[in-house]
């Protein structure tokens, strides 16, 4: 059955390439024209964590209006997955929201927001810049993310290779160390292709035993001083994987941002910043 021949449901997964993991699952809350939020799990890029992990927070956004596209990618331990592969299929996966939307699926693409967590915060704050000048990856880009959210996110991805961040798994992503592979960390890592000319949230725990805070601390002030638009929120009591809880005081701190995106009242401007839990 062709994607035009879809009979769009409250929730179902669609494939938008025809490789193991080139799938994502659809979320619609049965209002016209919400934006999307287009959702990528962490677990270091590799096998066996997937799009499940984020299947709580997708129920939740939707029940506040929200269309969910919690999208897989080829990861790290499965065929064909690791460089390029694993960030083409994040952009691939993000422009099939045109497509989604051409059959009849009742969802703005152009008011898209790429959310990710972890390895996905890579994931998501690279799709926010691919188009622009500094990516080696770039390639026409049908949807351009108006927002990007970084939860517990790796924005540096030289630090996290010195720092060992998820034993090896960026060396493991990019095939080398910085020395090595210089042209992947800049083609890959947030921190390089700033400004990313999208409204952003950076949210990270100082109790984070995973990626060190001070990391994310760099990437706002980086951000500011490159003229990007950023939230920088930290919470003093959150570890690495609070972000799953809907419950959680992170999780509120992503809702309330995305509710100021979608409705043009985000505080603040160009270049500024703001701050909860530590100030700086």
């Amino acid at each position: 059955m062709s994607l035009l021949e879809t009979k769009w449901k409250d929730f179902q997964t669609v494939r938008y390439g025809p490789e193991e993991g080139q799938e994502g699952d659809l979320h619609l809350p049965g209002r016209q024209h919400p934006s999307v939020v287009c959702l990528l799990h962490g677990g270091f890029w590799r096998m066996p964590y997937g799009r499940e992990e984020l299947g709580s927070v997708a129920t939740d956004l939707v029940s506040r209006g929200f269309a969910v596209w919690n999208l897989e990618y080829r990861r790290l331990g499965a065929p064909s997955g690791g460089w390029p592969e694993t960030l083409q299929d994040v952009a691939r996966g993000l422009d099939f929201l045109a497509d989604i939307s051409a059959a009849g699926a009742e969802l703005d693409p152009q008011r898209a927001i790429v959310v990710g967590h972890s390895a996905g915060g890579q994931l998501a704050l690279w799709a926010a810049a691919r188009g622009g000048r500094r990516s080696g990856l770039r390639r026409p880009a049908r949807i351009r993310p108006c927002a990007a959210a970084g939860l517990a996110a790796m924005v540096d991805l030289a630090r996290a290779f010195t720092n060992d961040a998820g034993r090896g798994a960026v060396a493991e992503l990019l095939g080398g160390s910085p020395e090595q592979r210089p042209e992947r960390y800049a083609d890959a890592s947030p921190i390089s292709l700033l400004p990313l000319g999208v409204d952003q949230l950076i949210v990270h725990g100082a109790a984070d035993d995973e990626l060190p805070v001070e990391t994310a601390r760099g990437y706002a002030r980086a951000a500011v001083a490159a003229g990007d638009r950023i939230q920088y929120s930290e919470l003093p009591g959150a570890g690495h994987m609070d972000y799953l809880d809907p419950a959680s005081e992170a999780h509120g701190v992503l809702c309330q941002w995305l509710e100021r995106v979608t409705t043009g009242r985000l505080e603040g401007s160009e270049g500024g910043s703001e701050h909860g839990g530590r100030d700086s």
